[in-house]
């Protein structure tokens, strides 16, 4: 029987962790969940977790010679690091806009460029999440970067999944029907 577990490297489990912490705290902040909470409140855990521990994650995939999820932790690392950096200072909602996107279009390429499926739906929410913020910011709406905030609650909790299946050595793929069951043909 084939579950499609996989223990996953621990580079790639620390790397989802931190992921999954970090998304869940930003976007919580932007949904307005918790009474008192913004995405504000995200930043030292985006600059140290999200920044900095997937930044050095994303370098010990490139000495395992994973290129594909060292490519993904520094350019996520990077993203974080950015933004925690940067909260606070004086820029303009375009030019806040315009960060978004751009990390956006990092994250489309994440998507795009395959691996297991878990990777893809956080990679995939995520781009979900930085496209409506960047538009929220450029257009100055507030329920665009709710919904983006959601978003990034749901990529949180994939890559949190992700992480915990491959240390628990839960399923990370839906089972699949046999070949020549399924749906019949009525006539």
């Amino acid at each position: 029987m084939d579950n499609d577990v996989s223990a996953g490297s621990t580079t790639t489990i620390v790397g989802r962790l931190a992921l999954g912490v970090t998304l869940l705290a930003f976007g919580l902040g932007y949904t307005d969940l918790i009474d008192g909470v913004t995405a504000a409140d995200a930043v030292s855990l985006a600059h140290y977790v999200g920044g900095v521990a997937l930044f050095v994650a994303g370098l010990l995939a490139f000495r395992d010679r994973d290129p594909a999820t060292g490519t993904a932790f520094t350019g996520l690392g990077a993203l974080w690091f950015t933004w925690a950096v940067s909260a606070g200072g004086q820029v303009s909602d375009n030019a806040a806009g315009l960060f978004l996107l751009l990390f956006a279009l990092v994250v489309l390429s994440l998507t795009l460029a395959g691996g297991d499926l878990l990777g893809q739906g956080t990679y995939g929410l995520f781009f979900v999440s930085l496209l409506l913020l960047a538009i929220g910011r450029f257009a100055d709406n507030a329920e665009l970067a709710k919904a983006g905030g959601w978003f990034a609650v749901a990529a949180g909790a994939v890559a949190w999944y992700a992480a915990t299946a491959a240390l628990a050595h839960w399923p990370t793929a839906l089972p699949r029907r046999a070949a020549g069951r399924g749906v019949t043909a009525t006539g």
